[in-house]
């Protein structure tokens, strides 16, 4: 578990880096700016760069599980027994940045950020689905009932209180990471309720 978590780490800060140089270089030199004081502010131009961040991603989670059914017959059972693999991907769309939740005075910025929540409601990998074992024949109703189990059951499995508070906490982290990068030293982090 501890490999993981590095290794969720180690991706999260190369997937920070990327996003900070990509944000910079989309930045126009007015953006942020200095006041006699050398003191850094927020410019709308600012704000809505963070927005067009999208999807910022910090926690992965790479799941499989077991689905079967059983159609009970007259002479004989008919069994269908597939395997789903799933991604996860836990994060915040800064899309989803309100007005205010950036307030910026001096050195110090305030950031309210979007709740942490699954990024992508299509995270089965249908291309890797496999049934484990069939009998009789199966329509595509069957199937699908099957793979909404499966998505059931890896949401349950994965989108638990401890994942999200990582998550969290790794957005926090980026964050402050990020903030600090832009020139701020003083900062509040919370995230919408």
């Amino acid at each position: 578990m501890r490999k993981i978590k590095t290794i969720i780490a180690v991706f999260c800060l190369v997937v920070l880096t990327i996003c900070v140089v990509w944000f910079f270089r989309s930045l126009s030199h007015t953006d942020i700016n200095l006041d006699n004081d050398g003191d850094t502010s927020m410019s709308p131009t600012l704000v809505t760069s963070i927005q067009n961040i999208g999807q910022w991603e910090f926690l992965t989670i790479h799941d499989e599980e077991l689905v079967d059914t059983i159609r009970r017959g007259i002479f004989s059972d008919d069994e269908l027994i597939r395997i789903y693999y799933g991604t996860l991907r836990i994060g915040i769309d800064m899309k989803s940045l309100r007005p205010g939740d950036i307030q910026s005075e001096g050195d110090s910025v305030s950031i309210s950020l979007p709740k942490v929540t699954l990024l992508d409601d299509n995270f089965i990998d249908e291309a890797r689905t496999m049934s484990f074992y069939e009998s009789g024949s199966w329509n595509d109703a069957a199937r699908e009932e099957m793979y909404q189990r499966a998505k059931a059951k890896m949401k349950e499995r994965c989108l638990t209180p401890e994942n999200i508070k990582t998550a969290q906490d790794n957005a926090a982290t980026q964050m402050r990471q990020f903030l600090r990068s832009m020139g701020f030293k003083r900062f509040a982090i919370t995230q919408h309720q």
